[in-house]
């Protein structure tokens, strides 16, 4: 977009409130909070060795995995910017075992948070693309306060979800469930600023992305639609393929958003009880939703992933999602062998 016609967050969110009706007011403050908490956590980012901020903080999350400083920095920054909204019940992290409920002090708060604070935390310190993948759930019923119960809708039920990339831009991709819009934060100003509307995912890709080292790992419909793409085109599927893995769900996904391509994490042998890596409410979620929304499609392999009723906070499943065609694909090659 021209410098002329240059949108803001703030307008933006302004006019699907009242212009088009998508959105109410005490959600677009929410996500006008949460925006504000990726600025603070980009600027942690940016500063990098400088803030002492590089490496581990010496704890565990609820998963038992390591967290970095930043996990720690991120997390609290979502908190504390949304610990006095009257919009808002209560919050779930990636990084926090149970959800927190808001002291509010307001009438009772109409939605729910969700986020994974720093996603591809093993890129903090390399300097590689990172991101904050946040989801926004509408609090059923009107009793007051909030449980853990209450967090545990399809993600179908999202009433927006969106995703944060710390990378060479600042970059805010967003849904309210009325399409895609990217904003790209203008450091000099201080500012969200629309970049893009109504993104569309190429619905044929070349390009697949997965981690190639758990191969021996994943199930035979896995490792069949993978050494069909890599059989190129005198293999089965007719084209070639390249292969690309960030291990950051955000950079992935947001080059997918960019220019196509599938995303998969799928179930492997290495602890056969845990369904998948990924977690349903933080990331698959959220990114299914706008993967949707801009055309493509998620799934666990089998299901749709907006359709799994949760029955844990940290749930994990199986993802495969971006392009059309390929998303199609490789539930073919489920089905087959379920077959």
């Amino acid at each position: 977009m021209s410098t002329a016609q240059r949108i803001s967050l703030s307008r933006y969110l302004i006019e699907q409130q009242r212009e088009h009706g998508h959105i109410s007011a005490e959600l677009r403050l929410l996500i006008e909070v949460v925006a504000r908490a990726c600025k603070h956590i980009a600027v942690s980012v940016n500063k990098g060795a400088l803030g002492e901020v590089l490496g581990t903080a010496g704890s565990a999350n609820i998963q038992g995995e390591v967290q970095k400083k930043l996990d720690v920095i991120a997390n609290e920054v979502l908190i504390e910017a949304n610990e006095w909204g009257g919009h808002l019940a209560g919050m779930a992290s990636e990084e926090m075992d149970t959800i927190h409920v808001v002291p509010n002090r307001y009438p009772q708060g109409e939605y729910m948070l969700l986020f994974d604070p720093l996603d591809g935390s093993s890129n903090i310190d390399i300097n590689v693309s990172i991101g904050t993948i946040f989801s926004v759930l509408r609090k059923v019923g009107h009793a007051r306060g909030v449980s853990e119960a209450d967090f545990l809708q399809p993600g179908k039920a999202q009433a927006a979800a969106g995703y944060c990339v710390y990378g060479p831009q600042t970059t805010l991709v967003l849904t309210v469930g009325d399409g895609v819009s990217v904003f790209t934060l203008d450091r000099e100003l201080g500012s969200w600023i629309l970049t893009a509307e109504n993104v569309q995912i190429p619905p044929a890709t070349q390009e697949f992305a997965i981690n190639m080292s758990n191969m021996r790992h994943w199930d035979e419909p896995t490792r069949r639609y993978i050494h069909d793409c890599l059989a190129g085109a005198d293999g089965p599927r007719g084209k070639d393929f390249n292969m690309r893995w960030v291990a950051s769900m955000v950079a992935d996904v947001h080059r997918i958003l960019t220019r196509g391509g599938v995303f998969l994490y799928p179930w492997d042998t290495r602890d056969p009880t845990r369904p998948g890596k990924l977690r349903l409410m933080y990331e698959a979620n959220p990114m299914g939703f706008i993967v949707e929304q801009a055309g493509g499609l998620a799934s666990t392999g089998t299901q749709r992933i907006l359709d799994i009723v949760p029955t844990e906070l940290h749930q994990r499943v199986p993802v495969v999602l971006g392009s059309r065609d390929e998303v199609e694909a490789v539930m073919r090659y489920h089905d087959q062998a379920q077959g």
